[in-house]
C-alpha cells in the first residue's frame, strides 16, 4: 500500500470525533497482518457469529435456530488472548501543536483508537487509561463489542492539561495486568525519569509486551522559529525569551540525546520503541509495529 493513501494527519481535526478518527485509520491499514483470535470455551461467553464452515458444531446455539431459523455459533474469550492496557498522556504538553499539525494528544488519541480497533477486530481485549499528574479515566480491558465507543469516550475526555507523571501510571497498570498482556505508553516523554524507565523494564521482566510510542512535534524536532521568541511552558513553568537562532544547535543535540537514552534503554530490555511526528500518517505507524510483531 503506497504512504500516498494514508490520512493527512493535518486532516485528522476536520474528520471529528476518535471514533470517526480511528474508523478511517483502520481502514487505510493492511488487514491480515495478525490475525490471531484466539477462542475458546474455557471462560467468559463473548458473542455470537454465524455459522461457517469449519466451526465446531458443539457450538452452534440451537434455541437461536428455533428463533431465527438461522445457525449461530456462541465464541468465548480464551485466556490465551491479549490484554492490552493502553495508556494515553493527557498533560498539558500534549496539547501543543504546530502549525497544521494536529495536537499531540489528537494524534495519541487516534493511534491508540486504531489499535483498539485492530485488537478487538483479531479477538483481543484493549482497555484505556488517561494520566496526567495522576491515573485519570480507566476502562478495563474488554472483547465486548461496545468496548470502542467506550474507549473513544474515554479519550475525547482527556483533559490535555496539567502536569505529567509517567510512573504514576505504570505504578497503576503494574497492579492490574495480568498474564499476556500488552502495555502501550503514548506520551511526548518530555520528562523521562529513570523510575519510569526501570517501571517498565520490570514489566517486561514479568513477561509483558511492552511498546511505546514516542510522539513529538516537528517544531519541537526542530526548533523552526524565527526572531525573538517567547516560550511558554505548558504543565506551569515559566516563560522563557530567547533567541532560537542562538539555541537551535544546543536544543537539538540535546534532545536527540535525550531521545537517543530512551531507544537504547528500551532497546537492552526487549521494549519495542517507536518515535513519531505528528505530521506522519499514523497507518505508517501502526504498520510497522504489526509487522514487527508478525515477525517475532
Amino acid at each position: 500500500m503506497s504512504t500516498t493513501t494514508y490520512i493527512d494527519p493535518s486532516r485528522l481535526e476536520a474528520i471529528g470525533s476518535t471514533h470517526l478518527r480511528a474508523r478511517s485509520v483502520v481502514e487505510g491499514v493492511i488487514t491480515g497482518l495478525h490475525r490471531n483470535p484466539h477462542k475458546g470455551s474455557s471462560v467468559e461467553f463473548a458473542e455470537y457469529k454465524e455459522y461457517a464452515p469449519g466451526d465446531e458444531l458443539r457450538h452452534i446455539d440451537w434455541r437461536a435456530y428455533a428463533r431465527v431459523d438461522r445457525y449461530y455459533v456462541k465464541q468465548f474469550e480464551d485466556e490465551t488472548n491479549v490484554r492490552g492496557y493502553l495508556l494515553l498522556d493527557a498533560s498539558g504538553s500534549m496539547s501543543f501543536s504546530f502549525e497544521d499539525a494536529p495536537t499531540k494528544l489528537m494524534y495519541g488519541s487516534t493511534l491508540l483508537a486504531s489499535l483498539a480497533w485492530i485488537m478487538l477486530k483479531q479477538g483481543d481485549a484493549p482497555g484505556i487509561m488517561t494520566f496526567d499528574e495522576r491515573p485519570g479515566n480507566w476502562l478495563p480491558p474488554s472483547s465486548r463489542r461496545t468496548q470502542i465507543e467506550d474507549i473513544c469516550r474515554v479519550l475525547d475526555e482527556a483533559p490535555g492539561s496539567g502536569r505529567t507523571s509517567i510512573p504514576s501510571a505504570l505504578s497503576r497498570i503494574a497492579e492490574r495486568v495480568y498474564a499476556r498482556s500488552l502495555v502501550v505508553l503514548v506520551s511526548d516523554l518530555l520528562d523521562t525519569s529513570d523510575e519510569m524507565l526501570t517501571i517498565a523494564k520490570v514489566l517486561r521482566r514479568r513477561g509483558m509486551e511492552v511498546v511505546i510510542f514516542h510522539v513529538l512535534d516537528r517544531a519541537e524536532w526542530e526548533l523552526p522559529y524565527e526572531g525573538l521568541t517567547i516560550f511558554e511552558g505548558m504543565e506551569g513553568e515559566e516563560e522563557l525569551l530567547v533567541e532560537p537562532d542562538d539555541i537551535r544547535s544546543a536544543y537539538q543535540a540535546e534532545l536527540r540525546a535525550h531521545c537517543d537514552r530512551i531507544q537504547a534503554a528500551c532497546t537492552s530490555s526487549d521494549i519495542e520503541y517507536f518515535r513519531t511526528l505528528t505530521d506522519q500518517p499514523i497507518e505508517g505507524v501502526l504498520l510497522k509495529l504489526l509487522r514487527g510483531r508478525l515477525k517475532k
